[in-house]
C-alpha cells in the first residue's frame, strides 16, 4: 500500500540523521520548498505537483548535519527508492533525479525537475544568499530572483494552507 503524503513527511522527519542547530535545513525549509514548488507549478506547464511535494519532504531527509554534506542528495534518492510511494515509473525517475541532483547547478529539460530545483534554490535567503537567476531553471523563478521578491512568497504559504503535518506541530 502506498504511503500518504503525510506519512512521507513523517517518515522523512523520523529517519533523518541531522541535528538541526540552525534554520538552514529542517521542517521550516521543507515547507518553504513545498510552497515555492507549488507556486512555480502554477506558472510552469507540465509540472507534476505530487513529485514536487514529495521532493520537498525528501530532498534533505538524509543529511548527516546541518552544514556541508555534499552526498545527502544521493543518500536521499537511495532512501526514497525503498519507499512505496505509489508513483508511476516516470514519476519515480523524476523524483529520484530531482533529489539526487538538487545540489548541483545542472539545468534539466524536465519541467518537474526544474521546479523542484528552483523551489529549493528560491529558499537560499535562509543562509543569506540571494538566488542568482543564472542558476535557476524556470522563467518565473528567474524573474522572482531578479526582482528580489522572494519574501512575497510568504503570502502564498498562507493561501495554499501549507503547514507542517499535525505530528510536527509540537516539534521544536
Amino acid at each position: 500500500m502506498a504511503l500518504t503524503l503525510e506519512d512521507v513527511w513523517t517518515l522523512a522527519w523520523e529517519t533523518q540523521q541531522a541535528v538541526y542547530t540552525t534554520r538552514h535545513h529542517g521542517l521550516d525549509h521543507w515547507v518553504r520548498v513545498e510552497r515555492n514548488g507549488l507556486w512555480l507549478a502554477e506558472r510552469v506547464e507540465g509540472v507534476d505537483t505530487m513529485v514536487v511535494r514529495l521532493f520537498a519532504a525528501l530532498h534533505d531527509c538524509q543529511r548527516w548535519d546541518d552544514g556541508h554534506d555534499p552526498d545527502h542528495g544521493p543518500r536521499a534518492a537511495d532512501f526514497l527508492s525503498t519507499l512505496e510511494l505509489g508513483l508511476t515509473p516516470g514519476q519515480l525517475v523524476a523524483l529520484e533525479t530531482a533529489v539526487r541532483t538538487h545540489t548541483r547547478p545542472h539545468l534539466h529539460e524536465d519541467p518537474t525537475i526544474q521546479v523542484c530545483h528552483d523551489a529549493d534554490r528560491l529558499d537560499l535567503g535562509r543562509i543569506l544568499i540571494i538566488p542568482n537567476p543564472k542558476f535557476l531553471n524556470t522563467e518565473p523563478a528567474r524573474e522572482l530572483a531578479a526582482r528580489r521578491a522572494i519574501q512575497g512568497l510568504d503570502a502564498v504559504t498562507e493561501r495554499l494552507g501549507l503547514t507542517w503535518p499535525e505530528a510536527f506541530r509540537a516539534t521544536p
